[in-house]
């Protein structure tokens, strides 16, 4: 009877928890199979809630990659943390994902309130598994965390070189519930293209500043022409808030934005599929993370 039980369709939706940086959104993307998040080595990379979908011939499973949990300031903070706590209420499993390699800090006990206060079935994820070459080094956080919470499992895992990653998608089918799959069969994200586009565009952004540009740019695809089967031309808006900040994006010459130009062309195209025109302007908007209008427009809704 359990037998058949375990061979039955399985699928729902899992919550991706954890503080910024903690690799929530290199998972998603390595589970996925395409660069569906914005992927940065800089906290609250993501905004809002992002899914992926994973469909094996057992389950399927609806992945939403959440800003990382953080203390609200702006009104974007106050809404990116909306998302996480829609996120815990309407999922079937939360992974909690913890970077491993650092120590535990106040920030760690807040996610970790979270989980508790969400009562739901979860997994503890211990990431970033490739920079401790001791593993017995994890002993005492497993120790620390099975101590606060009933988890259904604790998995180690490299989201960055996919180790443990079959493992994992195992131990998440093994806790969804029975059921069909929600999504069709070769859906990878129920993001719209304009939505990937524009989260690219700032992924590039972060890449090719580095650490010249604080978190005060958003992107905003404003035009999308589809001029032949195989050829798209996209308008992307870039928001920040001062002229000094546009100056650093723009760069002499104009030499940071054709590189962010030229990166996220070639991210777009490979998700499209064909070539495409892209192209990148710079507006200065003044307080726009406490814009209603501007942070609707960004898909970064109120809760």
């Amino acid at each position: 009877m359990s037998e058949n039980i375990q061979s039955e369709h399985r699928s729902g939706y899992v919550a991706l928890i954890g503080r910024p940086n903690a690799g929530k959104s290199t998972l998603l993307n390595r589970l996925v199979g395409e660069k569906i998040a914005a992927v940065s080595n800089k906290p609250q990379t993501t905004r809002f809630a992002i899914r992926g979908v994973i469909t094996r011939p057992e389950g399927q499973i609806v992945l939403v990659d959440t800003p990382g949990v953080h203390k609200p300031g702006h009104m974007l903070n106050r809404r990116m943390m909306g998302a996480v706590h829609d996120a815990l209420d309407g999922v079937d499993l939360v992974c909690l994902m913890r970077d491993a390699s650092t120590s535990t800090g106040a920030g760690d006990r807040f996610v970790l309130d979270l989980i508790k206060e969400s009562n739901k079935p979860a997994l503890l994820l211990l990431n970033k598994t490739d920079k401790i070459p001791d593993k017995a080094k994890l002993l005492p956080i497993i120790t620390s965390y099975s101590g606060e919470y009933d988890w259904r499992s604790v998995v180690p895992i490299s989201a960055l070189n996919g180790d443990m990653i079959e493992v994992l998608l195992a131990e998440i089918m093994k806790h969804l519930p029975p059921g069909p799959a929600l999504f069709g069969e070769d859906e990878l994200t129920d993001q719209s293209m304009r939505s990937l586009a524009s989260e690219i565009v700032r992924e590039k952004i972060l890449h090719v500043t580095g650490e010249e540009i604080p978190y005060v740019t958003a992107v905003v695809t404003e035009k999308w022409e589809e001029v032949r089967e195989d050829f798209t031309r996209i308008y992307c808006a870039i928001f920040v808030e001062r002229p000094t900040q546009k100056a650093i994006i723009i760069g002499h010459g104009a030499a940071r934005l054709k590189q962010i130009g030229i990166e996220a062309r070639q991210d777009i195209e490979r998700l499209l599929g064909h070539r495409c025109h892209l192209q990148l302007f710079v507006k200065v908007e003044a307080d726009w993370r406490d814009k209603p209008e501007l942070l609707e427009e960004l898909g970064i809704h109120q809760r």
